[in-house]
């Protein structure tokens, strides 16, 4: 897994135009997600997602995937799970500090975004993860908050919204 995961890096650019053409077919298909009802296609979209994302990205199905602005390198592969950037421990080689013969999670984002079109994204920060969503499909939440049909995108926006004002 672990050199896939770092030949997927290299290649971000290519991941980004897949994900940027995937993404819209995921969205034009809501009106189906919806009839089927959500809930009851949870279960084999996951599976199809955690195979794909599984293999290619080592994916930890956190249910809340920020793949395309962390150069394509998933934080949940982070010993420490780190969704903002690299701890404090990260080695003058680039390598963890928990697990030395592993390059940094994040050493490889900043290397993956630098290759996308898109590759400013990983300067936004990340809300924290909400494990009650590990598991959980990732592409039906996207569906659901583009197709405006996800009550937890308010609830976020909220989040973000609160987030920015202590920060002010």
């Amino acid at each position: 897994m672990y050199r896939v995961r770092r030949w997927v890096v290299r290649h971000s650019r290519v991941f980004e135009m897949i994900y940027r053409r995937f993404e819209p077919v995921l969205v034009k298909l809501a009106p189906v997600w919806r009839r089927l009802g959500h809930e009851r296609v949870e279960a084999p979209v996951r599976m199809v997602e955690k195979a794909a994302k599984g293999a290619l990205f080592d994916c930890r199905m956190c249910g809340q995937c920020i793949l395309s602005a962390t150069g394509m390198s998933c934080p949940m592969n982070c010993p420490k799970t780190l969704r903002n950037g690299p701890c404090g421990g990260v080695r003058a080689d680039g390598h963890c500090e928990v697990k030395p013969d592993m390059v940094c999670v994040w050493v490889d984002a900043w290397e993956g975004s630098r290759r996308m079109k898109q590759g400013d994204l990983i300067h936004a920060v990340q809300l924290p993860v909400d494990h009650r969503l590990t598991g959980s499909s990732s592409w039906l939440r996207v569906v659901r908050q583009l197709d405006g049909t996800s009550s937890s995108t308010a609830n976020r926006e909220t989040t973000r919204e609160r987030q920015q004002d202590e920060v002010r």
